[in-house]
């Protein structure tokens, strides 16, 4: 589990395609390695990955086909955020996520709002239902609140402390990017599709 608070951004420093599933060697940037072990879990832009090796700054994950087929930001060179799992002792400062990415959205605007930033976001209507006004959601790993929901879109406020300290600041139009709805409105239909 994670919270959606990023520890860092990192980048991805080599891709090394395996068939069609891929290991990723990850630079952590400034995220502090020193409690890290081989098997731990750290949410990569949003999807929950296993370090498989560690690095001088950094380390390995494995990618599978599937993971690849529905997730996006794991080209060479690609800034990605990175949070480490959550401890039982820790502050849930964002919002439960679980690292497993609902869709990938599209930018469909960029816009400046009072030194912050608006993000618009065309989700795949599948996910439609789940995305609520002032409800959560994490996009590419960070805890954000939806303030506008409309058909197919989604808009967001990235405020100074988001913008620097989250690859989110480098998002344009355009741009895919990582969708994972709250998981309470996957446990409430999960619960009224069930006969009493």
């Amino acid at each position: 589990m994670f919270t959606g608070i990023i520890d860092a951004v990192g980048r991805v420093a080599a891709v090394k395609p395996a068939g069609q599933s891929a290991a990723l060697t990850i630079d952590a940037g400034d995220l502090d390695m020193s409690d890290v072990a081989v098997g731990d879990s750290i949410a990569c832009n949003g999807v929950c990955l296993t370090v498989t090796s560690l690095a001088p700054n950094g380390f390995t994950v494995d990618v599978s086909q599937e993971t690849l087929r529905v997730t996006a930001g794991f080209d060479a060179d690609n800034a990605i955020n990175l949070e480490k799992s959550l401890r039982l002792s820790d502050r849930l400062s964002g919002h439960l996520v679980s690292g497993h990415v609902d869709g990938v959205g599209t930018v469909t605007a960029v816009k400046p709002v009072d030194g912050n930033r608006e993000i618009v976001v065309r989700f795949p209507a599948e996910l439609a239902r789940y995305i609520a006004r002032k409800g959560s959601i994490a996009i590419n790993g960070v805890s954000m609140t939806v303030n506008v929901v409309t058909t197919d879109t989604l808009s967001v406020n990235l405020i100074p402390h988001t913008l620097a300290e989250t690859n989110l600041k480098d998002l344009k139009q355009g741009d895919r990017v990582n969708l994972e709805i709250d998981l309470v409105a996957r446990y409430v239909e999960r619960m009224l599709g069930q006969s009493t």
